[in-house]
């Protein structure tokens, strides 16, 4: 969920893409013995998004630190992660994972960096290259910039996402956050993307509970489904459960994709309050708030390893176990999208599901952007 607002125009024309349809293939059981396979139904590995015709993998990856400079990557993007990241994309695909998330203001060339829209485009068409297609599901979003107006701004911004993707059409588009104003006009573009047939799908992020509810409605007069809202959402930040926005989901059928599922990492057990992480995420996850998470984590390890599982794959399916929710890591690597997949195939209990609930209750709140306030 990157804020840069540095948006790219430089495309006007619409690339067509041929989406070959790959059959569905082996996804990790556990990341250390990721020679366990075992194939899985589109029924256990798919979920439809809200009341659309959309399906995605239950659990996507977010390319948000694809090409980024000013949250991710130490302010720099080389040749090295450039590489690791679309190892990161192959290896999720060839683990059964086909859901990717990415943005309009996900990296541009502020700083060096790149377009995230760019790098998923270029990613995609190599692996049709080498490997005859790939069916993949693209999500973007439209940034509500304070000087964009009217339902034509959004399709305006969707040709230029279309352009850099390298596609002639996106699976789900996003409103990214609520704009300052013409709130109205941006929902009229999302029903007109749709009725033109350049997306499959439309749903917002950063939404309250009321404008969620505004959202529904308006689509819905347009027999437009809302298909989705991508709010923040873990294990320690469980504001989607307090602020309405989970139950609304749950009653209109909206699915909810949840964005930093796994604390920017925090969840992972890599961090300890000796070794708290590098760059902005040290404001908000100090040592003294991973001293405080240090019980919630050991009692992550001790079901994981109950599981064969690892504290990341832990955190996931507790996500994935609250049923309508698609969790979207973010994957730098092929490691971690391998780890990521192991997430599926299996649940925790019941009560292994409250029990981390009431341990991540006493740890200190989890800062978050202000949008889902306004």
């Amino acid at each position: 969920m990157a804020m840069n607002v540095t948006v790219s125009s430089s495309c006007f024309s619409v690339f067509s893409y041929k989406k070959v349809k790959r059959i569905k293939g082996a996804a990790s059981e556990d990341f250390a013995a990721p020679a366990a396979l075992r194939v899985r139904t589109e029924e256990e590995t798919n979920v439809k998004l809200g009341g659309s015709e959309l399906s995605v993998t239950r659990l996507g990856i977010g390319a948000w630190s694809w090409g980024d400079t000013t949250y991710w990557n130490n302010s720099g993007w080389d040749d090295r992660k450039l590489k690791a990241a679309k190892a990161a994309f192959d290896a999720s695909v060839d683990r059964g994972i086909t859901f990717f998330d990415t943005a309009e203001v996900y990296g541009t060339t502020f700083m060096g960096a790149i377009n995230s829209e760019t790098l998923l485009g270029r990613f995609i068409k190599e692996r049709e290259r080498k490997n005859g297609g790939v069916e993949v599901a693209v999500a973007t979003k439209f940034a509500a910039l304070p000087w964009r107006f009217g339902r034509q701004s959004v399709f305006n911004a969707l040709k230029d996402s279309l352009c850099r993707l390298e596609l002639s059409s996106v699976d789900l588009y996003q409103l990214h956050w609520p704009g300052v104003w013409g709130n109205e006009g941006y929902l009229d573009g999302l029903g007109d993307a749709v009725d033109q047939g350049l997306v499959k799908a439309v749903g917002v992020s950063n939404y309250s509970e009321k404008r969620l509810r505004d959202a529904y409605e308006k689509l819905k007069k347009r027999g437009i489904p809302l298909a989705s809202t991508q709010v923040q959402y873990s294990l320690i930040y469980r504001a989607p459960e307090q602020n309405g926005v989970k139950a609304a989901c749950d009653e209109l059928g909206i699915t909810l994709i949840a964005y930093s599922p796994i604390a920017q990492g925090a969840l992972t057990g890599k961090y300890t309050p000796e070794n708290p992480p590098t760059g902005p995420r040290a404001r908000i996850y100090t040592s003294e708030f991973l001293t405080k998470l240090q019980p919630l984590l050991n009692r992550i390890n001790e079901i994981g390893e109950n599981y064969g599982k690892t504290p990341t794959q832990v955190v996931l399916n507790w996500l994935i176990a609250q049923e309508n929710v698609v969790p979207i890591p973010g994957a730098r690597t092929a490691e971690q999208a391998e780890e990521f997949s192991g997430a599926l195939g299996w649940r925790l209990s019941n009560n292994e599901v409250d029990e981390l609930r009431t341990l991540a209750s006493k740890t200190s709140p989890v800062m978050s952007f202000p949008f889902e306030n306004l």
